[in-house]
């Protein structure tokens, strides 16, 4: 099984490819795609779509695990902004034909440390130890699509009681 977990966002967007090798998860690829600041929001999503795309048909990935919006910004149009770039994720797999699930990123958290309220450098930790690597390739967004992949992992691993 391969996961493409992906933290979403207009100006970096995190991803990961996870791969199940017997009992243990495995890291393929991550990094970041990121938006120019300076470009339209039509522009952003467009170069956002394509990076996005390339990743699947390179990896192939069986699922995408998504991290959903947080739904308590005190900037509504943020959130509006942050769901065209969701959007984006959204239909380059189904493009594809690959299957989308959807996490809170209090369900991630919980699924990688147990608590729900966990910070990103306890997540970051985690996701270290899960793989056994000593660096998570940087920005918090990397990790945090990687805990995305993971938690995805958990879920079909262990049912949906996480």
């Amino acid at each position: 099984m391969r996961i493409m977990g992906v933290d979403p966002g207009l100006n970096i967007t995190g991803y990961a490819l996870v791969e199940m090798n017997g009992l243990s998860p495995a890291l393929i690829e991550a990094g970041e795609l990121r938006s120019k600041a300076s470009h339209t929001l039509e522009k952003r999503l467009a170069e956002l779509y394509r990076g996005f795309d390339e990743l699947l048909c390179q990896f192939t990935p069986d699922v995408v695990s998504v991290e959903e919006l947080y739904s308590h910004y005190q900037h509504p149009r943020t959130a509006v902004i942050m769901g065209h770039a969701r959007g984006i994720y959204f239909l380059a797999a189904g493009m594809h034909e690959i299957p989308v699930f959807s996490y809170g990123a209090t369900r991630i958290k919980k699924s990688l440390t147990g608590s729900g309220h966990a910070t990103k450098e306890q997540v970051a930790g985690m996701v270290a130890r899960t793989l056994s690597c000593e660096d998570v390739h940087g920005h918090a967004d990397v990790s945090d699509a990687i805990a995305a992949a993971l938690c995805h992992m958990n879920v079909i691993s262990h049912g949906s009681a996480i």
